[in-house]
């Protein structure tokens, strides 16, 4: 069997988070190389896109973090084998990517000049992301697509999490409760399913 190496930032959030868990639920056996971002601006010359995460199954190297999800759902079984579900699957992975796109940017940002931006997202993208996502949940009720666990609420999961951690300065705690509380309940749900309380269970 190939050996897994999974890149990406140490922290329990971003594009990185739901690929480990999946890759876990897989029963992949992966080495979570956690880098900061320090180690990354020096190496992202030599990555391909100047991205991250980036996945190395043996030799071969692979980017785009919705692919690798993709990949480690369809092995897991959290990826639904329904077209038209799949199709509901990867338009909210899609979006959150949209949504994590434009936070990106603001990073590196100090001072007013970061308040400033944050305010700029939550007057603009961060609402307009966060009440879609939660228009996609409304279609598909506990879960975002196969009325079950896929590789989309984990994806949805991370990143409602970071939104009410408090981990980005000037965005509001409760601003996903406000615009979304759909999300919130899902949230919940997604962190007491079995599969990512067994991965958050070997991380102690």
């Amino acid at each position: 069997m190939a050996d897994y190496k999974l890149t990406y930032f140490d922290f329990p959030g971003g594009r990185g988070e739901p690929i480990r868990i999946a890759l876990h639920a897989a029963g992949i056996d992966f080495e979570d190389h956690r880098i900061s971002f320090d180690e990354f601006l020096q190496a992202r010359e030599r990555m391909r896109f100047h991205c991250a995460p980036v996945l190395h199954i043996g030799d071969v190297e692979v980017t785009q973090s919705n692919a690798m999800l993709r990949y480690a759902g369809n092995i897991a079984g959290l990826y639904p084998g329904d077209d038209v579900q799949a199709l509901y699957c990867d338009e909210a992975m899609d979006a959150v990517e949209d949504l994590l796109h434009h936070i990106v940017y603001t990073f590196g940002l100090e001072g007013d000049e970061l308040k400033a931006a944050r305010q700029k997202l939550i007057d603009g993208w961060m609402t307009i992301f966060i009440k879609g996502l939660g228009e996609i949940l409304e279609r598909g009720g506990d879960y975002v697509a196969d009325n079950r666990l896929t590789v989309a609420d984990l994806k949805v999961y991370v990143q409602t999490r970071s939104l009410r951690s408090g981990m980005l300065d000037h965005v509001p705690t409760d601003l996903v409760d406000s615009l979304a509380p759909n999300l919130v309940e899902h949230e919940e749900r997604i962190a007491s399913d079995p599969v990512v309380k067994a991965y958050y269970a070997g991380k102690g």
